[in-house]
């Protein structure tokens, strides 16, 4: 498909599908299609929302072992789950096939600290379908019928060493004779608060099997933490043998969750067991794994029978012949006193919002392609959608605790994430993923947004805008980053996915929406400012930037204070910086056709980069360029305390990062524009040093198209040499992220005594730097 779509065939724009319509009703805020969603995480535990710990033990201060006992603060997770917009009413899918020891209500995996490679779940789930309404979904859960191995995971997985793969849920057996379940959950709206749920669980094995089915409703705790908070309360609302149960909530009001042919509603409360995970006493008997004790441990006593509490499970009992499948229907509804909430239009409901999520693929990509190919664009953008989460993280009130808790540990005021009080995050969000990343990250996120760009474009511009607003961007211009550290500095590409998701949305449409780029732009600009002050501590326009998302790339942790001191001018912290300008520029000439005032920030952005080409390109390190000549590549530099300019030759994606800094100025855009022209013109008659390190502004190139980049002709044909190479950075797959001459080569520099090196890991990284992933160190990540 073309990277900027294309909705229009024979010049005629194609009428707007159903699927189509309820986004336009979304944006228009005439029904709130938006409401219910994928928002439930699939790991809440191990994060640092979550962690109160006195020195920033996320992973050991709530395991996965406390998950079903203790209260989450911050937000919910489940399996194949939803929630609404805010997370006030949450429903997911809860199993026990008889032999696990404890319900299965959520996705298991090792921590950054127990796997041998880092973190990473161990189960095998799947998202199949998503609509950006979120009117039809589907995922899939494959669960064994033998007992989970939790303790064989764990213990294999820790006596491994880094020379030696994962230990995978596969290796251990639990599957073989295919003696599993396939356990599909699909969710179809009737209206916007009339959620239709089905459960289809088919058994694959060659014997006969049980399976108890507990689809689970509960109230994310948020009355726990202040005093005089109101409580919701979910209440047995069943009549005439049809089990339903009553939700109210003092914002989101009323609904009632619908029940065909269960077995029985057990409810128990959403507050954490102290009892088990403190040796104190429980306020009440029951408590967030009051289900789990029930069903698996047989304690009758731990469900309430009054048939109350903020957590709910109904309980299906299900024998399943080999091959057979079994489906449970439920229906999470508005309407509180449906009499045939499951007759037979409810059926037809999820006929037809199946259609409609099959016209609008079809509509979104209208080429000519093979259906195994389209099928791998849907379910590409399913897993997008169902990666939509809500996130949640107060800073004030994570660093000064809660009125009703005890107060955090005092560490904390000076620790992780100190100097983001102002940050206040309470939206959905794109998540790089629901269990590995289950937060956002910045420059992720400008990346998600150009595929999302093509089937919403109005979330697509929401996310952007999110970041830059108040409560997100620190005050000092900063985009923050991460969870784990808010601080750590992620490549600047927000201005670039910022004017992507304005031209793929002008393309569809033939409207460019003006007021998002000027939105955007304007608070670019304090982010750009910040970047200039802050990350270019010589004032020579070379830049450090950090990590900058790359891990472990270099010889350092570039996220950390050197050992050696000093710093490293960057050559991808710079050519980065190449790119912002250039994108900021271009955002500049569009707004400039519609207002003038534009241009002179234009001229200013196209000066900028020119200092940027020029200080890149020195090739003596004594005047901080870092092109090398002799290599015919562009290094970083390691700058010392006593005035030392080192250059680290290592090989890698840093070094072809400034061929990103290219653009093109259209010769009818400079002919609206004067005065930038003119400007223009007056640097290439007066600055010819500028331009020495530039691609020609001189010689027009197609359609009298001028080009602007950091590499020049002749330098550009030598790092194509490298990087087109097969024994260095071009491989079946695409361009590696380390050069393949490191693995008979491997780079080693030593300092004052010290050694430190870096070699060529295609798969597992031998070193524990960012959790003993490989990441940067010959594996291939596509959107860069």
């Amino acid at each position: 498909m073309n990277a900027e779509g294309d909705h229009m065939r024979n010049g005629q724009q194609k009428a707007p599908g159903a699927e189509q319509r309820r986004i336009a009703q979304a944006r228009d805020r005439t029904a709130h299609w938006r409401r219910w969603g994928p928002y439930l995480s699939e790991r809440q535990w191990g994060t640092v929302r979550e962690d109160y710990s006195p020195n920033g033990t996320a992973w050991e201060y709530l395991p996965h072992d406390h998950a079903r006992s203790r209260t989450y603060r911050w937000g919910e997770d489940g399996i194949a789950g939803i929630s609404d917009n805010h997370q006030r009413l949450c429903f997911a899918l809860a199993l026990w096939n008889g032999k696990d020891p404890i319900l299965k209500e959520r996705i298991f995996g090792l921590t950054g600290n127990q796997g041998n490679h880092g973190e990473d779940p161990k189960e095998y789930y799947f998202f199949l379908d998503n609509v950006p309404s979120h009117a039809y979904m589907k995922a899939l859960y494959k669960y064994p019928q033998r007992a989970y191995p939790y303790s064989l995971l764990v213990e294999e997985n820790a006596r491994r060493t880094r020379l030696d793969p994962e230990f995978e849920l596969l290796d251990t057996g639990v599957f073989e004779n295919d003696e599993y379940f396939d356990v599909f959950v699909e969710y179809a709206k009737a209206e916007v608060d009339d959620v239709l749920i089905q459960i289809s669980v088919a058994n694959r094995g060659p014997h006969a099997a049980s399976l108890h089915v507990l689809p689970t409703l509960w109230f994310r705790n948020d009355w726990s933490w202040k005093f005089g908070a109101a409580r919701p309360l979910l209440t047995d609302a069943s009549h005439d043998g049809l089990y339903s149960v009553r939700a109210k909530h003092a914002t989101l009001g009323e609904r009632r969750l619908y029940c065909e042919g269960a077995c029985d509603l057990l409810f128990t409360e959403n507050e954490t067991n102290n009892e088990r995970l403190f040796n104190a006493p429980n306020a009440s008997p029951y408590v967030k794994d009051g289900i789990n004790d029930f069903v698996v441990n047989g304690c009758e006593h731990a469900v309430n029978p009054a048939h109350t509490g903020t957590k709910v499970s109904a309980r299906y009992e299900l024998t399943l012949a080999p091959g057979e499948t079994k489906t449970v229907r439920l229906r999470l509804s508005e309407h509180l006193h449906l009499r045939q909430p499951f007759d037979p239009a409810f059926s037809d409901i999820f006929a037809h919002r199946i259609r409609e999520a099959d016209e609008f693929y079809a509509q979104l990509n209208p080429f000519p392609l093979s259906d195994d190919a389209r099928l791998i664009q849907r379910q590409a953008f399913a897993g997008l959608l169902w990666s939509k989460q809500f996130y949640n993280y107060v800073i004030h009130d994570w660093l000064q605790g809660d009125p009703t808790m005890p107060p955090p540990p005092p560490q904390r005021k000076q620790g992780r994430n100190h100097e983001w009080i102002h940050l206040y995050n309470d939206d959905i969000l794109a998540m790089p993923d629901t269990w590995e990343y289950p937060w956002y990250a910045a420059w992720d996120l400008a990346f998600h947004v150009i595929p999302l760009a093509l089937i919403d474009s109005d979330f697509a511009k929401t996310q952007l805008l999110l970041l830059t607003r108040e409560w997100y961007m620190h005050p000092n211009g900063q985009l923050p980053a991460y969870e784990w550290s808010f601080d750590d500095v992620n490549p600047p590409v927000h201005a670039w996915a910022a004017l992507r998701v304005y031209r793929i949305e002008r393309k569809a449409t033939g409207r460019g929406d003006y007021t998002f780029l000027e939105r955007v732009f304007q608070k670019l600009l304090l982010n750009f400012t910040w970047w200039v002050n802050r990350k270019d501590s010589e004032g020579n326009n070379i830049f450090q930037g950090g990590f900058l998302g790359l891990d472990n790339i270099g010889v350092f942790d570039r996220s950390a204070r050197l050992p050696t001191g000093g710093h490293i001018n960057q050559s991808d912290g710079t050519s980065w910086m190449g790119v912002y300008a250039l994108n900021m520029l271009s955002i500049a000439l569009e707004l400039a056709q519609q207002n003038p005032a534009y241009e002179d920030i234009a001229s200013k952005f196209y000066e900028h980069f020119l200092y940027i080409a020029d200080a890149i390109n020195v090739s003596d390190t004594r005047e901080h360029g870092l092109w090398d000549d002799t290599d015919g590549f562009y290094y970083d530099c390691l700058a010392l305390p006593d005035g030392r300019q080192i250059p680290l030759k290592v090989r890698s994606l840093v070094g072809l990062l400034p061929l990103f800094a290219a653009d093109i100025l259209e010769p009818d855009v400079l002919a609206r524009l004067p005065a930038f022209t003119k400007r223009m013109r007056w640097f290439i008659d007066n600055r010819p040093d500028l331009h020495a390190n530039v691609a020609s502004m001189e010689e027009r190139g197609m359609g009298e198209r001028l080009m602007l980049s950091i590499v020049s002709r002749e330098r550009l044909e030598r790092l194509l040499a490298r990087m087109l190479d097969e024994s260095e950075f071009y491989s079946p797959h695409g361009i590696r992220a380390l050069s393949r001459y490191h693995a008979e080569h491997p780079y080693m520099l030593e300092i004052d005594g010290m050694r430190y090196g870096i070699d060529y890991e295609p798969a597992e990284s031998t070193s524990g730097l960012f959790g003993g992933n490989s990441n940067w160190r010959g594996p291939i990540w596509f959107p860069m």
